[in-house]
């Protein structure tokens, strides 16, 4: 069963109140989700492989470390997803970038597949599916399957809130990703939003109704 990881930095956790505070508007609520997004994949990349090599420094040469060239993809479930990669990318601007368009549908809650677009190489990447909101877990679930069925391999999901159900049906359906999220929530209420949650993230995002 893939594991389920609650980022407690202080940054983070000051951070995400005001993105829950309902008076935040656009503008600042935009900045802090990119700047979680930043500060999550900061901890997210801890363990990801270095290598030694010599550099000459002002004074001598000195053995240092790299990265060892490890494949980063960054994998946005639109629209809301959007919102946090520009954090990520500023770590990491090496990282590709993919598409996965969902709609979840009004009557089913179900997600529906509009849009896909991946880097040709993601079967060779360490992929990280993006989305705010892990509230039912369909759209997070069924976009893990899509890019597996492309291709892809070793894959993280994150969001900076979680529903209980979500974690579930997520690792349910894929027992091999590993959740990194910033908050784990009470419950969805009976519209499926996340319980208190932060509202409609898209919406916040972009300032849409």
């Amino acid at each position: 069963m893939g594991h389920v990881y609650v980022f407690d930095h202080p940054l983070i956790q000051h951070k995400l109140t005001y993105i829950r505070e309902k008076s935040t508007g656009t503008k600042e609520f935009r900045e802090l989700v990119e700047e979680v997004s930043a500060l999550m994949a900061y901890e997210i990349t801890r363990e990801m492989p270095l290598q030694e090599v010599t550099v000459e420094t002002p004074v001598q040469k000195a053995q240092c470390k790299v990265l060892a060239g490890k494949k980063l993809g960054l994998v946005p479930i639109l629209r809301a997803g959007l919102g946090m990669v520009d954090g990520i990318l500023r770590l990491i601007p090496a990282a590709k970038v993919g598409h996965i368009g969902l709609y979840r549908d009004p009557d089913t809650l179900e997600p529906v597949q509009y849009y896909a677009k991946m880097p040709s190489d993601i079967g060779e990447r360490e992929l990280i599916v993006i989305d705010p909101m892990l509230a039912t877990g369909g759209s997070a679930a069924e976009a893990i399957q899509m890019i597996k069925d492309m291709g892809a391999k070793n894959i993280k999901l994150m969001c900076l809130i979680a529903a209980p159900e979500g974690v579930q049906r997520v690792q349910q359906a894929h027992d091999d990703v590993d959740i990194y999220v910033a908050a784990v929530d009470e419950k969805l209420d009976e519209k499926s939003y996340i319980v208190p949650g932060l509202g409609d993230a898209g919406d916040r995002l972009f300032g849409t109704r």
